[in-house]
């Protein structure tokens, strides 16, 4: 099978840049030689490539009709994985594979394309068009550092596309925020549960927090045709007496794969809880529904405390970790990714993401002439089991891939 990758690599531009991307392990942060082949590429093939002073890539093709917008194609290079050698390999079902580790497709399938696509423009096969602009960011797997650090105020494109999704054919519209709800219910009174128990006043803040919580909404809280919205997960609960429990176990040093278990072993049953604890994750694509739903968590909240007033108190705070990616007005990019696919002989997939990507630090940031980004997410290839060591991408999925982001760049210079 070695000898049917080279001889699809010699035929397949994007397959062979591909091939030689993942082959140089780039885990966050320590990406600087898969940048040097970036540069080197963009060098031997006269593309004008420069970095800032974070290591992102910044490339431009220069327009061929002034008269035309640019538009901006963005990936990141640092992978999932170590550093460790990565040897690729192509199985029978046409899929490839790195031995024992990590692949890298997300994001070198991203990468692959932009790279290629630069090289076709400076080759004059990309027609009359308004320019291509193109960021390669350094560290979006652990904290999107290299997204925050791009220089926004130098990219002339509103529209960006952020390529990064993991199945052929998605365009993804919006994606969502991400925030903390922690919720504290404290009993007023404590006491034993054997001499206090008949004292009406001392209640339970382990049974108050499951009443609370039982009222809150589960799951999918608002979804429309491009999937969930909005959603709110319960994290997890902490009530009772377990503190003598959780001491022994740091005392002692006990490793376990079920430390709940492992708790419950030495709980203290003899106490009436005056704390219990829980934490929420709420994902949202759309402000106004974050919003109605956090509203109507603290209206639960008050109603409790209004009921118990006097014998325990809840409170709720969010925290705020990612701002959404919300749908924007403008389908400019839906339309021209929809002709592309159908000129490509493959059906496009418009949708929501419930997730966090690039896309929503672009969002809320503007071009050198003031204008607000407009990012989607691309998926040019079948990634499968991303992030694990059976990591795998489909490589005629790429080349497919390759066909739509050039068939897209054509179609939005139309």
């Amino acid at each position: 099978m070695e000898h049917r990758l080279d001889n699809l690599r010699k035929e397949n531009e994007v397959l062979d840049i591909f091939c030689n991307l993942v082959s140089i392990p780039s885990p966050s942060l320590k990406e600087e030689k898969v940048i040097e082949w970036i540069l080197n590429f963009c060098g031997i093939n006269g593309i004008e490539a420069r970095l800032d002073d974070y290591g992102n890539v910044y490339i431009n093709v220069p327009a061929t009709d002034s008269s035309k917008e640019p538009i901006m194609l963005s990936s990141h290079m640092d992978v999932v994985g170590d550093d460790s050698p990565v040897n690729i390999y192509l199985d029978e079902e046409g899929f490839i594979h790195a031995e024992g580790r990590t692949l890298g497709a997300d994001d070198k399938v991203g990468v692959a394309c932009a790279l290629k696509l630069a090289k076709d423009g400076v080759n004059g096969f990309l027609g009359q068009n308004g320019g291509l602009e193109i960021t390669f960011t350094r560290d979006e797997e652990t904290g999107m550092s290299g997204v925050e650090h791009v220089e926004f105020d130098k990219i002339k494109s509103k529209y960006i596309l952020v390529c990064d999704a993991d199945k052929l054919g998605q365009l993804q519209i919006s994606g969502a925020s991400y925030t903390n709800a922690k919720i504290t219910v404290k009993g007023l009174k404590g006491g034993h549960s054997g001499i206090d128990i008949g004292d009406s006043s001392r209640l339970n803040a382990g049974k108050l927090i499951a009443e609370l919580l039982a009222e809150f909404p589960q799951g999918a809280y608002y979804s429309d045709e491009t999937g969930v919205i909005t959603s709110c997960n319960l994290g997890a609960i902490v009530a009772g007496g377990i503190q003598n429990s959780v001491a022994a176990i740091v005392e002692k040093g006990i490793k376990t794969s079920d430390y709940i278990t492992e708790i419950m072993k030495k709980t203290s049953t003899n106490i009436i809880n005056t704390l219990g604890m829980a934490s929420y994750s709420i994902r949202s694509a759309s402000v106004a529904k974050e919003n109605e739903l956090k509203d109507l968590m603290k209206s639960i909240v008050d109603k409790f405390n209004e009921k118990y007033k006097g014998l325990a108190e809840a409170r709720i705070e969010f925290e705020v970790h990612l701002l959404p990616f919300e749908k924007a007005e403008d389908n400019r990019i839906e339309k021209a990714h929809t002709r592309a696919c159908e000129t490509a002989g493959i059906k496009n997939d418009i949708s929501s993401f419930h997730a966090g990507a690039e896309t929503h630090i672009y969002c809320h940031n503007k071009n050198i002439n003031g204008e607000t980004f407009m990012p989607s997410l691309l998926g040019l290839a079948d990634v499968y089991n991303m992030h694990s060591a059976s990591e795998k991408v489909d490589y005629k999925t790429l080349l497919k891939g390759y066909e739509v982001i050039k068939n897209t760049f054509l179609e939005f210079n139309r």
